[in-house]
């Protein structure tokens, strides 16, 4: 590993530090045992079985949705549409598993249908892209309020659930359902779903650093003028990595409809899409790292829900606040970065200097 490439990590690890410092701060300005707070974050995530399923599952759709966000990234696009696209892939599941609901390999064409909903929900934005000049980041913050309308509109009166008062719609078919990872999975709701993310992980790396197509998407990214040099079809790359990034924010729907509740509940999303663009952050773009930061925001997720029943004084809210932190310091990682960047040239003139003076 370069210099560079080590301490791009290391002011990583120190954006998540700093995040986790100023949480253990505020939580010793309210009158807290801010050593007693790190405990039960870290015993809320992994201090037994079924703790740890629960953050396996909270992880399993930051996989997918920080994937989406990092291959929009390597080719120079900002999708802050992974919300809206994740909700249109699981409309598209929802909507074939009720009303084909005993279809061979049924997983299978689920998944399928779930990344096609999410890959055409962001081929507008790249369509619009490459081919109109918007800009992909208004362009898909506008479509997630479009999906949210369609999404709430089809679960209130086309597949409404007739035996609930909830906003949520009929049960797919059995044969969509996924299986459970054995003992862990009696004591969560974690599934299948997350191997297949990890799945998805190893083929998003292959695809992009090991075949023809991902250099083109990284090239587009890095050196548009190049690209089309090259003979590269930038528009059409630029389409198609927005495609792809919006099917693997579609894959969300596996975990949550396919794995554990088996219907779409409306707002079942807890702003997944949006967390997805600090753990892209956090990992560098890199699958590997996107893994790693997704396991970290799962778990935060899953110990901050135990702060409020072990402190007196941390509600859900305040744990929401302590999360946002976390997601500030991480987005704040370029700062950082030049900030190393400026004092490691300021050392170097003046080593210079000195050495010029002997």
């Amino acid at each position: 590993m370069t210099l560079k490439k080590a301490e791009k990590y290391f002011i990583g690890l120190f954006s998540v530090s700093l995040g986790l410092a100023s949480c253990l701060l505020i939580a010793a300005l309210v009158g807290e045992n801010p050593f007693f707070v790190l405990f039960a974050l870290i015993h809320g995530a992994f201090g037994s079985l079924s703790d740890l399923g629960y953050t396996l599952f909270y992880t399993t759709p930051l996989i997918f949705t920080g994937l989406s966000v990092a291959v929009a990234f390597h080719c120079g696009l900002f999708n802050i549409g992974s919300e809206g696209q994740l909700y249109m892939g699981a409309l598209a599941l929802t909507a074939l598993g009720i009303l084909l609901p005993q279809l061979p390999l049924a997983p299978v064409l689920g998944i399928l249908a779930a990344f096609a909903g999410g890959a055409a929900w962001g081929a507008i934005a790249g369509a619009l892209k490459s081919y109109r000049g918007s800009h992909e980041v208004i362009v898909t913050i506008m479509l997630n309020f479009v999906s949210y309308s369609i999404v709430g509109f089809c679960i209130l009166h086309v597949f409404k659930n007739p035996n609930s008062q909830n906003p949520e719609t009929s049960l797919l078919g059995k044969a969509y359902s996924l299986p459970g990872l054995g003992d862990i999975s009696v004591q969560s709701p974690l599934n299948g779903a997350f191997i297949f993310a990890l799945l998805v992980a190893l083929g998003v790396w292959f695809i992009l650093f090991k075949t023809p197509w991902g250099f083109e998407i990284r090239m587009a990214g890095s050196s548009p003028e190049t690209a089309l040099r090259s003979g590269i079809p930038l528009r059409r790359r630029l389409v198609e990595a927005m495609a792809f990034s919006g099917g693997l924010s579609g894959l969300v729907a596996v975990n949550e409809i396919m794995g554990f509740a088996h219907k779409f509940r409306d707002q079942f999303s807890v702003g997944y899409g949006f967390i997805g663009i600090a753990v892209a952050l956090l990992g560098r773009n890199r699958p590997l790292g996107i893994v790693m930061a997704a396991l970290l925001f799962g778990a935060l997720q899953k110990g901050s829900l135990a702060l409020e029943l072990d402190t007196e004084k941390i509600t859900r809210d305040l744990a929401g606040v302590m999360q946002a932190l976390i997601i500030l310091f991480v987005a704040s990682e370029t700062f950082w970065l030049g900030l190393v960047t400026a004092i490691r040239r300021r050392l170097t003139v003046k080593a210079r200097e000195e050495t010029g003076s002997r």
